[in-house]
């Protein structure tokens, strides 16, 4: 089992490289001749670095969203019930 320390330590390492990749690939690329050999390293358009976490963005917050309204629907429906007559919670025997 890996422990948590080691885990965050893998963790940072990995976005701290992909924050340089991405910092390099939108600030310092549009500055590069366009047959640089550095290019190579960046195989997609600059106008993918802005698109992807675009797109990321808008799937995260649909996901949220969707989850949020889910959880309000499950609690009005709760609610509607208790207000219709049901219990509160789990029924305890008399001797607990």
């Amino acid at each position: 089992m890996v422990s948590d320390r080691t885990t965050g330590g893998c963790l940072l390492v990995l976005l701290t490289v992909a924050f340089v990749y991405y910092t390099l690939w939108t600030l310092v690329t549009p500055f590069f001749p366009p047959a640089s050999p550095l290019l190579v390293l960046f195989p997609l358009s600059r106008e993918w670095a802005i698109r992807l976490p675009a797109l990321i963005l808008l799937v995260g917050l649909s996901f949220v969203g969707i989850l949020t309204g889910g959880v309000l629907i499950e609690t009005a429906k709760r609610k509607r019930a208790l207000r219709m007559g049901g219990t509160k919670g789990p029924q305890r025997a008399k001797g607990d």
